[in-house]
């Protein structure tokens, strides 16, 4: 395990999103990225919630933005390096991404992520 400060943490989930291209990041829509000390069950490293790019339709509108949420504890537990939290982050960080472009989590790990 390693000690990640808050602040820190939030500078490598930025870090993360800036690494996506420019065209998908363009492309995402009325979703926010936090940064969450704890899941709300076990074992996650992420979380999204809300209607995929894939599923909106006309009747999508005044709605509240969708969330991201990556939760710093957990991945500083599974982590022993700084840069094992870095490689982590990013890989959480795009995984979740993906599920806002509607990629199930099927298809994200035979991608890899």
């Amino acid at each position: 395990m390693i000690e990640v400060s808050r602040e820190k943490f939030e500078e490598l989930v930025a870090e993360a999103l800036d690494t996506i291209p420019p065209d998908l990041t363009r492309a995402m829509s009325n979703v926010v990225v936090t940064v969450v000390d704890d899941p709300p069950e076990p074992h996650l490293l992420g979380l999204y919630t809300g209607v995929p790019l894939t599923e909106r339709g006309d009747w999508y509108s005044a709605v509240l933005p969708d969330r991201i949420e990556i939760y710093r504890n957990p991945i500083c537990e599974i982590c022993d390096t700084e840069e094992q939290v870095i490689d982590e982050v990013r890989i959480t960080v795009v995984h979740e991404v993906g599920h806002h472009f509607g990629i199930d989590d099927a298809r994200l790990h035979e991608l890899g992520w």
